[in-house]
């Protein structure tokens, strides 16, 4: 039994809650609007709300069924704590203000779904109340996790800090890991119960569409063949286009063109400090902060240099272009255990300075090298980019909560 029928008349009443802490990045975001996109496209009946922190929110389109609740701004600090973005409260009194929101929301929204990205218990607990008030009407309470969180043994002490476990126990029904299996099984080693372990579903990885008419962000792009070169949110992207710049001061004869996505999250000065250098490039490099549709740029593409988060993994499967992922190894080791087993698999190819090293040459070769670079749908994996229709089929069809939670 799946979410209750449609009411008398045609008109559906089916309601999905979706969370994403957001504190930074645009990783959530992105991952939470794709699976609200895909579960109304298969339910124009349904209702897709959800709840984020994202600073930037407001910038992306939702289709219509699907609308968001901004909650007020934290940031991350240098230093691992936490801050109020721009109200002047303190991050207790923050928490409690978000935490009221979305229990709030959830109490007057009441969906039959709740999804919840990542942090079983919301940021600092932030999501106790509304789990608290949806278990006790009866909905069915779904986490959802990339196919990479960090390493294992750095996870399972974060979780036992954040007693995601006891969170697991508690409120949730089953667990959507957002890939496959052979990329990394993610809850390994945590301590879930039996019961929890035969509730985690491998949906394999959320397919993008190609936008029908993307628009050019701040002026004109060049024509194809080009390479865009990504850093998703952008906030720690700099490594990045900075060896892509050097590549091409380095070499002259560098082609094809590049087409750089700063990131939002890039500081100002960092973004006026590569404009300038790309200016000195002669055309060959363009730049922009960003694009609602990365997608379509992607799509373009000869082929992709990125960091490698998820969304951007997504993106390079669904488009099946050819990418060369440069991956961050702080805080977390997440993107380097991605890029390690897509490398393995021959999804990609992965740059590191540490393995191949750093100077410019490196880099140009790798550009160079992804005109003759296999593209992913080369190697056959069943269920590689099965993730929405696995998750629109799932939150349709499978058992209601009080026939089996607990059991």
């Amino acid at each position: 039994m799946g979410l209750p029928d449609p009411a008398p008349g045609g008109e559906s009443e089916r309601r999905v809650l979706l969370y994403s802490h957001d504190t930074f990045g645009l990783g959530h975001l992105r991952r939470s609007r794709t699976i609200a996109t895909a579960l109304i496209e298969a339910d124009p009946g349904l209702s897709a709300l959800i709840v984020t922190g994202s600073p930037i929110a407001g910038r992306f389109d939702f289709p219509e069924g699907v609308d968001h609740v901004r909650l007020p701004g934290v940031v991350k600090l240098t230093d691992g704590s936490y801050s109020s973005s721009n109200l002047r409260l303190d991050i207790d009194e923050m928490v409690r203000l978000r935490g009221q929101i979305i229990a709030a929301a959830d109490a007057e929204f009441a969906p039959e779904l709740v999804i919840v990205d990542k942090e079983p218990w919301g940021f600092r607990h932030e999501m106790a109340a509304a789990l608290a008030a949806a278990r006790a009407r009866g909905a069915r309470i779904v986490l959802g996790i990339r196919d990479v969180l960090d390493e294992e043994d750095a996870l399972a002490r974060e979780w036992e800090r954040k007693g995601a476990i006891e969170a697991i126990e508690r409120f949730y029904d089953e667990i959507w890991v957002y890939g496959i299996p052979e990329i990394c099984e993610p809850l390994a080693g945590l301590g879930l119960s039996a019961r929890m372990e035969r509730r985690v579903v491998y949906t394999g990885y959320l397919r993008r569409e190609i936008p029908e008419s993307p628009s050019l962000p701040e002026g004109e792009l060049p024509a194809p063949p080009y390479v865009l070169v990504t850093t998703g949110g952008g906030g720690d992207g700099a490594g990045l286009v900075d060896w892509v710049l050097s590549a091409y001061e380095a070499d002259p004869r560098l082609v094809p063109h590049a087409v750089v996505v700063y990131g939002p999250f890039m500081t100002a000065q960092l973004r006026a400090g590569f404009d300038a250098r790309v200016a000195r490039l002669g055309g060959r490099v363009t730049a922009v902060t960003f694009h609602g549709h990365l997608e379509g740029l992607l799509a373009r593409a000869a082929g992709v240099v990125a960091m490698g988060g998820y969304n951007t993994f997504c993106e390079i499967l669904s488009m099946d272009r050819p990418a060369v992922i440069v991956p961050r190894t702080r805080p977390r080791r997440e993107q380097l255990i991605r890029a390690e087993n897509a490398e393995r698999l021959g999804l990609l190819r992965m740059l590191t300075p540490e393995r191949d090293g750093a100077a410019p040459a490196v880099m140009a070769a790798a550009i160079r090298r992804l005109a003759a670079q296999p593209r992913p749908s080369e190697v056959r994996i069943a269920g590689l980019l099965d993730g929405l229709e696995v998750i629109a089929a799932r939150t349709t069809a499978a058992e209601r909560p009080q026939a089996r939670f607990g059991s």
